[in-house]
């Protein structure tokens, strides 16, 4: 059987109903908080900058070099010979199939670290807020799908405590794929 993230919650709640009358510690945690201003998701972020901006600097000055064709193009065209301008027209649309086939090879292959450092970086979100609710006796913490929760229940600030205390220990660096 397949539940939704509010399903999740609903079920979870609902398997607590019949302590009612007892004490429930419930939290909530703010993932995408976490994932924005813990030390390990700014390593990431600063390790894939470093990472695939060779790349992105190249396909810049391949853009300005583009840039300048055309512009010699709409310049000079009327008063190039005819096989200059087909040689020229030429470079330029060779240039910009190369560009185009670039830019989505770049993005492809930045979405696909993206993914693989954001797997790594939910999975430490995953052991701190784990970490947390066995050492302070919760019954229930929540990170995804909530419409409300209130700011008495809301446990981000200590999670992302802990993720500092945990130090920069961001996920292992993987081998750059340029």
């Amino acid at each position: 059987m397949r539940y939704s993230g509010m399903g999740l919650i609903c079920a979870a709640l609902l398997a607590f109903a019949p302590m009612a009358n007892a004490d429930l510690k419930l939290g909530y945690v703010n993932a995408a908080r976490l994932l924005d201003e813990s030390p390990q998701a700014q390593e990431v972020t600063k390790r894939l900058k470093q990472e695939f901006s060779g790349k992105e600097s190249e396909i810049l000055t391949r853009q300005q070099e583009l840039k300048k064709l055309e512009e010699r193009m709409v310049r000079d065209g009327a008063v190039m010979s005819e096989s200059e301008r087909g040689k020229l027209e030429h470079d330029i649309s060779a240039l910009k199939r190369d560009l185009q086939r670039s830019g989505d090879e770049f993005r492809e292959d930045l979405n696909l670290r993206k993914n693989e450092e954001m797997n790594k970086l939910l999975a430490i979100v995953q052991q701190s807020i784990e970490g947390m609710g066995k050492e302070q006796n919760f019954d229930l913490i929540v990170y995804e799908g909530v419409a409300y929760a209130s700011p008495a229940i809301d446990l981000t600030d200590k999670v992302l405590e802990r993720m500092r205390a945990a130090g920069n220990a961001a996920p292992a660096a993987t081998p750059s794929r340029k």
